[in-house]
């Protein structure tokens, strides 16, 4: 099964390697076997975005953009939106994972503040 697969695009400049690993693995943790593949790809100037495809014809599916969500996601809020885009709620995230805030914020596309780890603007990736 080559497919579902996430891909996560992080800037090597801004030094993002670890904290994409980090979620390379809490991910591949949790979905294990339901994935096909998950990948790290070195990518553009303070980019850090998670992508998502269902199927070898299917778009790629935006999980989280950094530019676009104003910062990095919480691991089970990434957890969430991967289960809720790629496995229609049929995969279990684990029960702390599950639970939420007493409202449904995994409808909309920004989760709320605390769900946000703030990342300033990169300061290797400015200078030129």
């Amino acid at each position: 099964m080559p497919y579902p697969k996430i891909s996560i695009r992080f800037c090597t400049r801004c030094k993002w390697n670890l904290r994409s690993a980090w979620y390379l693995q809490e991910l591949l943790q949790t979905f294990g076997d339901n994935l096909g593949e998950i990948s790290l790809i070195p990518g553009e100037t303070g980019e850090f975005r998670v992508l998502g495809q269902l199927g070898q014809d299917s778009e790629e599916i935006c999980i989280w953009d950094r530019k676009v969500q104003d910062g990095f996601p919480d691991s089970k809020f990434l957890k969430q939106r991967v289960r809720n885009l790629l496995f229609d709620n049929n995969v279990s995230i684990g029960k702390h994972n599950e639970r939420s805030s007493g409202q449904n914020h995994l409808t909309g596309l920004n989760p709320p503040r605390e769900t946000l780890i703030k990342q300033e603007e990169c300061h290797d990736c400015n200078d030129n």
